[in-house]
């Protein structure tokens, strides 16, 4: 959560911690007078930071609200499909940002991109808005349109019918800039009905986002002076070097340090270390990542762990690596922590910490009961296993194979620890952005 001279910037939104919204003066695009735009900064649980609007005219009585992401365009897109069947997954809380794509297969509904402000609602919200949207000038297409009213009706008629469970469908949403969300209300655990996936978004896309290279803003005079430039950095000098370059702080967004290294972990690979430090929050955050390429195949590696000291064994976790204990019925995809080079019981407290701050649980009047009596029970577990006071299984699969786990056993073999070595999926591939990569008779094709 970012801080700014000890004030809380984005604080969670719950009912029991009212936060007062800013109230500014503006004009009014429906009359020309003034009305009252208020604007409030918080955190959705379960998801990140937003910024709440609404405006209202009291002279013509015309008001709109609109909800905007408070956090950077993440490093992927998002993709989000959920499976609907019941009453509670009608409910389920779904964030839609400005770039997002909602599809509804079934009755080939496509809401596009940019065609609607950005919004916190429900699945049924989202069908309801629909329906009050097409149904808005259907007494004047009545006359004016007969052919067209009849066929908007049929298609309403369609939504009004999943909307009460008529039949089972499905919605998806579509995301370049990654912000936007839809609940699995099992948290913790898996929801099977909800699949996620992230992927590497295409130039077309960065460019919609108003994402450049620096090669692509650079002058031509620009790449002609870096061209004559030749005290380039070596890969010794970079070895030895720690760098340095700007970038934005993750909770509070402020312009920040992060510091680089690169070294080698013994009976493993080359590794990048960043560390990041904001002045402004005091937030501190570290990441690892891979100095060579992706492993010609996926790893899994699984430990038995029976004992505390299996606790103090050396992890590093990729970016890619997804972690599951099945004892716990939890699973947590790679980009959840990212990158970390710590112990078993490190990595544990970070995956707790990482659920208790962005979670709908404890969230007050936003929690739901279930919810939250599930996620004491799981807590206490995972207390439990972070005191190594009952047995459990913990498992890295990393598609890129750049994860390790240290066998305390070296160089025998370690009776608790496996690893097994896989051939890769094509949508893994694809994650990677293996799939798009022609190495066979390369020469041949270039020519």
């Amino acid at each position: 959560m970012g801080e700014n001279n000890g004030e809380v910037l984005f604080s969670d939104l719950s009912g029991d911690d009212y936060q007062k919204p800013t109230e500014i003066e503006s004009l009014c695009l429906n009359c020309g007078k003034n009305g009252t735009t208020k604007l409030m900064l918080t955190r959705i649980p379960h998801y990140k930071e937003v910024i709440l609007m609404s405006f209202n005219c009291a002279e013509c009585g015309f008001s709109n609200s609109e909800l905007q992401s408070g956090s950077k365009i993440q490093d992927k897109g998002l993709r989000i499909e959920v499976s609907v069947s019941t009453l509670r997954d009608l409910s389920r809380q779904v964030v839609k940002s400005d770039y997002a794509t909602l599809i509804v297969p079934e009755i080939d509904l496509q809401i596009p991109p940019l065609s609607q402000k950005g919004d916190i609602t429900t699945v049924e919200g989202i069908l309801t808005k629909t329906i009050a949207g097409l149904e808005q000038d259907q007494p004047v297409r009545k006359y004016q349109d007969p052919e067209g009213y009849n066929q908007l009706q049929e298609y309403v008629l369609k939504i009004k019918n999943i909307l009460e469970l008529k039949q089972k469908f499905r919605i998806i949403v579509d995301d370049p800039s990654g912000n936007s969300f839809i609940e699995n209300p099992f948290a913790p655990a898996v929801d099977p009905t909800r699949i996620e996936r992230h992927y590497v978004r295409s130039t077309e896309q960065d460019h919609e986002l108003g994402l450049y290279t620096a090669k692509e803003l650079r002058t031509e005079e620009e790449v002609n002076a870096d061209n004559a430039v030749g005290d380039a950095l070596t890969e010794e000098k970079l070895k030895e070097e720690v760098l340095h370059f700007s970038t934005n702080c993750p909770d509070c967004n402020a312009p920040a340090q992060t510091n680089m290294k690169i070294t080698n972990i013994p009976f493993f690979k080359e590794v990048v270390i960043m560390a990041t430090i904001c002045e402004m929050c005091d937030s501190k955050t570290n990441e690892v990542k891979s100095g060579g390429g992706i492993e010609p195949k996926g790893k899994k590696i699984t430990l038995k762990i029976n004992d505390p000291s299996d606790l103090n064994r050396d992890l590093l976790k990729s970016e890619t690596c997804s972690i599951s204990i099945p004892e716990l019925e939890f699973e947590m995809g790679g980009g959840a922590l990212g990158g970390r080079f710590t112990t078993v019981e490190g990595l544990m407290h970070n995956m707790l910490e990482e659920i208790e701050k962005n979670s709908i649980w404890g969230a007050g009047d936003a929690t739901a009961p279930d919810v939250a009596e599930r996620m004491e029970a799981f807590k206490k577990r995972m207390h439990e296993c972070i005191e190594a006071k009952e047995p459990f299984t913990i498992i890295l699969d990393d598609p890129a194979g750049n994860s390790y786990l240290q066998n305390i056993y070296a160089p025998e073999e370690d009776p608790n620890l496996h690893i097994l070595d896989y051939e890769r999926s094509y949508e893994q591939n694809e994650d990677l952005g293996l799939n798009d990569i022609k190495t066979e008779n390369y020469q041949e094709n270039a020519s």
